[in-house]
């Protein structure tokens, strides 16, 4: 008779089970789905409040390679001798200033992006220094000019830099 209780018992205790299992099942899936609802809502809230700040980032730095690029930079920075090495330690001295003023800006963009900033730089002071090696640079005059030559044939570094910067942002929206 023992057993017979007993085995009468684990028939009532079957359905609760079942019924228990099921309601935890539902009460978890309706708890993640809460959390993931308000993961959702508070990144949106962050991402509102982010997105002018990046933005003003992607200005700064559009700017930065403006700047740099070196037809702007040769009307902006005025040789102060005739001497070429002085002339080309100033052009990358100025481009290393704004570049690091910038420095924070990399917070809010892409590695990516900050790789290819970084390499506009580079590459426009490599522009610098290639062309003050040439024999026919002699003075700083000479310089601007072998400059502003070698980009008549080919876009400056900082274009392809600022075309990312502009699809990156478009990708924002």
């Amino acid at each position: 008779m023992d057993t017979e209780k007993l085995f009468d018992l684990f028939l009532y205790a079957i359905p609760a089970l079942i019924t228990g299992g099921i309601a935890y099942y539902f009460f978890k899936e309706h708890i993640n789905d809460e959390f993931n609802r308000r993961r959702y809502v508070l990144q949106r809230e962050l991402q509102k409040e982010s997105l002018p700040i990046r933005l003003q980032a992607y200005e700064r730095l559009a700017l930065f390679l403006e700047r740099i690029s070196p037809s702007k930079l040769l009307i902006r920075t005025h040789p102060t001798s005739s001497n070429k090495i002085d002339y080309e330690s100033l052009l990358i001295a100025t481009i290393e200033q704004e570049y690091e003023h910038n420095l924070t800006q990399q917070i809010y963009v892409s590695d990516q992006c900050w790789s290819i900033i970084g390499a506009a730089k580079n590459a426009t002071i490599q522009l610098i220094r290639k062309a003050s090696m040439q024999e026919k640079t002699d003075t700083s005059n000479k310089l601007r000019e072998v400059i502003l030559t070698e980009l008549m044939d080919k876009q400056p570094p900082s274009n392809a830099a600022l075309a990312f910067i502009k699809n990156e942002v478009g990708e924002l929206w």
